[in-house]
């Protein structure tokens, strides 16, 4: 599974700049699961040798009262499932007794702790960073969140001595697919009904399931590697304090499958909670199913409503296939690995380079792209660039100008073409290089006529 980097600190140090910097994001609540804290937020990181889940906190706060000692609570939750820490002070501010308050708390957890001296533009952090010594974390390093500066060397060191999560290697032809969302919505239940038999414990009572459980199995001649993970639910409902760490658990199991199957309960309504554990999969690019389960308890004058609510809030994914399942009788099932295995298919399928070309062709003499300044967008010819998603990438000229609409376009051809279902589909543009562009290299001009030459004939 991915490692868990947390940031902590006192408030306002700058710790949402740095996650945003490091999940590559423009504000902390993007990879946010809503409802579950007030200040505590979970991503990708894309900053370092190895990828990573990035989690935000609120600030460790001496004798907290009211708000803050909910915050201060779910830091310390954010500690206790972190691998590595990020202990993020003030430089400008200089060394405060609550960084010494953070410093001792720290400490007890035995975790590697690294420390960065966020502000630090401008400014020598050999001087200003003597003072921090005194916490007993080594050596700080200076970085500016606000600039990007020094964040790549950074999470270089807190990552230093993990590989690479081998989890995609290993059962390398085997279907991996994690089965998310909230408490008893009935995950444990359709994981023992795929299995065939109880794998898993399955129970009416909320949060049963405390981690995520990996069972691996065959179907048809086809292997499997089943990810069922705790539910996401609001925090103010979590009383037991063993049960923690679901958003990051749910964030590795998204990372690890090939398809994502969020679960829903057809009794309740969709939630901000399963939009956003939606939208996290979608943008790491898995393969989307969404099985309604207990459908068999819903009365038929009912199921038109509940069809409609469905539409609406989940809009965003008008790719994702619906099931409507009981997983206590099976009702449904069957399909739903059908649909499993059509996914995959699609998320790892191998499209050539010449039918993609003729693809996108067919489609610009269908409907052209739009004029820019007068200019129309030139598409020339397209190539795979990856799987799991599938990848398109596109050459041509002018291609930073694509509106969406047309983006949008394309994508739905390419997956009508090469049956890219349940999947999304990324469209990379790439403008080609003008070869006189390149140093040395000008356009060669006639010569100009002499002017005697030219008056003389003129006098003729």
């Amino acid at each position: 599974m991915l490692p868990v980097v947390a940031l902590v600190g006192r408030p306002n140090v700058g710790k949402s700049t740095l996650f945003n910097v490091l999940t590559g994001t423009r504000d902390a609540i993007v990879a946010d699961v809503p409802g579950l804290t007030r200040d505590r937020q979970y991503g990708f990181g894309k900053v370092g040798p190895v990828p990573c889940v990035v989690v935000d906190t609120g600030g460790l706060v001496e004798n907290p009262s009211g708000i803050e000692a909910q915050m201060r609570a779910q830091t310390e939750r954010a500690v206790q499932e972190a691998d590595r820490l990020v202990f993020v002070v003030d430089a400008r501010a200089g060394l405060t007794p609550q960084d010494h308050f953070v410093a001792r708390e720290l400490r007890r957890c035995g975790k590697p702790v690294t420390l960065a001296l966020n502000k630090a533009e401008g400014l020598d952090s050999e001087i200003v960073g003597a003072e921090f010594h005194a916490l007993g974390f080594g050596e700080p390093l200076g970085i500016s969140a606000s600039h990007g500066q020094g964040c790549e060397s950074l999470m270089e060191q807190v990552l230093c001595g993990l590989e690479p999560a081998a989890g995609a290697e290993q059962d390398a032809d085997a279907v991996r697919i994690a089965v998310i969302g909230r408490p008893n919505v009935g995950k444990s239940t359709l994981v023992n009904r795929l299995l065939g038999e109880e794998r898993v414990i399955a129970s009416d009572q909320p949060g049963t399931t405390r981690d995520s459980i990996l069972v691996p199995f065959e179907r048809d001649g086809r292997r499997f590697l089943l990810i069922d993970t705790a539910g996401v639910r609001r925090r103010a409902r979590v009383e037991d304090a063993i049960e923690r760490a679901s958003v990051a658990k749910t964030l590795q199991a998204i990372d690890e499958a090939h398809v994502v199957i969020l679960v829903l309960d057809a009794h309740d309504t969709v939630a901000e909670q399963d939009a956003s554990v939606l939208g996290i999969a979608l943008q790491r690019g898995r393969a989307l199913i969404i099985a309604v389960n207990k459908w068999d308890g819903i009365a038929p004058e009912q199921r038109e409503d509940i069809h409609r609510q469905l539409a609406l809030k989940l809009d965003f994914v008008p790719f994702a296939p619906l099931h409507f399942i009981s997983a206590r009788h099976g009702t449904g099932v069957g399909e739903l690995v059908h649909s499993t295995l059509r996914a995959y298919d699609a998320a790892m399928r191998e499209m050539p380079t010449r039918e993609l070309t003729r693809t996108l062709e067919h489609a610009i003499t269908v409907h052209q792209p739009p004029l820019v300044h007068g200019r129309r967008i030139k598409l020339r010819y397209a190539h795979q660039g990856g799987r799991n998603p599938p990848r398109v990438v596109i050459h041509g000229n002018q291609t930073a100008s694509v509106p969406g609409a047309y983006t949008r376009y394309l994508t739905n051809v390419f997956r009508k073409r090469f049956d890219l279902f349940a999947t999304p589909v990324v469209i990379e543009y790439r403008t080609d290089q003008n070869p006189y562009d390149k140093p040395g290299k000008r356009m060669r001009s006639a010569p100009a006529p002499r002017r005697g030459r030219a008056r003389a004939r003129s006098r003729r």
